[in-house]
């Protein structure tokens, strides 16, 4: 439906551009008629690119070797640490500070 109300507003201009017989000595009309039907061109050529689908192109399926499966290590046997706040000197006054403790 656009393209035909496309195509029938150029038609319509371009036939408005053209002479008539009562302005046959119309020195510049050629001129007007060429412009008016390059826009007239340009707007159907641009509109039926406006209205064109993209094209997607699936990619190839890319095959990958799956990551070894490795031996879960044993239980880690030393210290155990964790974060506490403490007051701390730091040689101006005493300061919240996050520190490590370790059991």
């Amino acid at each position: 439906m656009k393209s035909i109300i496309i195509a029938l507003a150029a038609a319509g201009t371009l036939a408005a551009a053209l002479p008539s017989p009562a302005q046959a000595n119309c020195n510049g009309c050629g001129v007007a008629a060429g412009v008016v039907g390059g826009l007239a061109a340009g707007a159907i050529v641009g509109s039926a690119i406006a209205n064109s689908r993209p094209v997607y192109v699936e990619p190839a399926p890319v095959y990958v070797a799956p990551p070894p499966v490795y031996a879960v290590p044993p239980p880690y046997e030393g210290p155990i640490c964790h974060v506490e706040r403490q007051q701390v000197w730091d040689g101006y006054g005493y300061r919240t500070r996050r520190v490590q403790v370790c059991d």
